[in-house]
């Protein structure tokens, strides 16, 4: 079987699960060729899992100061670039076409009739759940941006729909828990933006990842580029975790058990929709803009109960391989079933009903 794995760049929780989906399909007998779009192929790191994988511009949303820029985000598309992209992909020789949100994969299996399946969160909101400022513009991108057969969504409820839970990258760190040690991972924010609101809390130790060349220590504040095993190590021993509210970190630090605070991105309907589903289910504190007055009204909090999910990228690799891709609501029923008290949650439980 042979399949054709396109994931988009932007930002690093689809690439987090794309690596758990790439050591899930290593245990088949598959020959997976893989595709990354909407970063500059110098940006990526720690890519070895992938093999010999190809690069294309894509789209990405371009952010300022936490806010969606659409007159950047037009300027900076290449739209007859991203046709020629399309036209050129040749998706005939596979059997399926998997997009992690990605579009020149999804749009050229699209156009040469080859079976497709989307595996992200963005796919969870191609059915009815929860959702803050979507419009019927917002809904055609989720359908038009990546098109697929199948949506397959993950999200951390299954709001009565043929959900999955999130795709957590196992890990061989140890859980543990820093007393006052804090990870903070704000990627749309500017760096002279986060640092003032830290400096006051010379009690708690910060580690902050962001686009750097080198690591930089100004006092209790610890400034990190990207890496993997370093964000993974210091997520695992911090008690807490500061970040936007994305999908992948927050899932990683739920199953963790570690506290959260997440601002969603100004005018970005998935992250506010996020945040909609992470206070309502109680799985973190959210606001709007994070302030001083924010951070201290939430670093006396206690830790979070940890959720265990099963491993989801196996049990899709399995599906994929044995069951064809067919029959998801049995597939997201079996999985659920392994996630202790999801429907005995009150919380989760008001929350659905009030969505529905």
């Amino acid at each position: 079987m042979r399949v054709l794995y396109g994931v988009q760049g932007t930002g690093n929780g689809h690439l987090t699960r794309a690596r758990s989906m790439a050591r899930a399909f290593s245990q088949y007998d598959l020959a997976v060729d893989w595709v990354f779009s909407g970063r500059e192929r110098e940006d990526f790191f720690d890519m070895d899992v992938f093999g010999e994988y190809r690069c294309y511009k894509g789209l990405t949303l371009q952010t300022r100061k936490g806010k969606v820029n659409m007159p950047k985000t037009i300027l900076k598309s290449d739209l007859l670039q991203l046709s020629r992209d399309i036209r050129a992909l040749n998706t005939s020789d596979y059997d399926l076409v998997i997009s992690d949100f990605e579009p020149v994969t999804a749009w050229a299996a699209r156009h040469a009739g080859v079976r497709s399946i989307g595996i992200s969160h963005q796919c969870a909101f191609l059915y009815p759940i929860p959702k803050r400022d979507n419009n019927i513009f917002t809904d055609a991108f989720m359908r038009l941006f990546a098109p697929i057969d199948t949506p397959v969504g993950v999200h951390w409820h299954h709001f009565d729909q043929p959900l999955l839970p999130p795709i957590v990258e196992p890990s061989d760190h140890p859980n543990t828990f820093v007393d006052k040690q804090i990870l903070v991972y704000l990627p749309f924010a500017d760096l002279e933006d986060i640092v003032p609101l830290l400096e006051p809390f010379t009690d708690h130790e910060f580690y902050v990842y962001h686009k750097l060349k080198a690591p930089e220590d100004r006092g209790h504040i610890h400034l990190r580029p990207f890496s993997r095993h370093g964000f993974q190590h210091h997520l695992h021993s911090s008690e807490g975790v500061i970040c936007s509210a994305g999908f992948e970190l927050p899932s990683e630090a739920i199953q963790l058990g570690k506290k959260l605070l997440a601002e969603p991105v100004i005018r970005q309907m998935e992250q506010q929709s996020n945040a909609l589903a992470l206070q309502a289910l109680g799985y973190a504190t959210t606001t709007t803009r994070i302030s001083r007055e924010v951070i201290a009204d939430w670093l006396p909090k206690p830790r979070a109960q940890a959720v265990s999910y099963p491993d989801v990228a196996a049990a899709i690799a399995g599906w994929i391989v044995r069951d064809k891709a067919e029959n998801l609501q049995a597939l997201s029923e079996s999985l659920w079933r392994q996630v202790p008290g999801v429907d005995s949650n009150t919380e989760a439980a008001n929350a659905q009903q009030a969505w529905v």
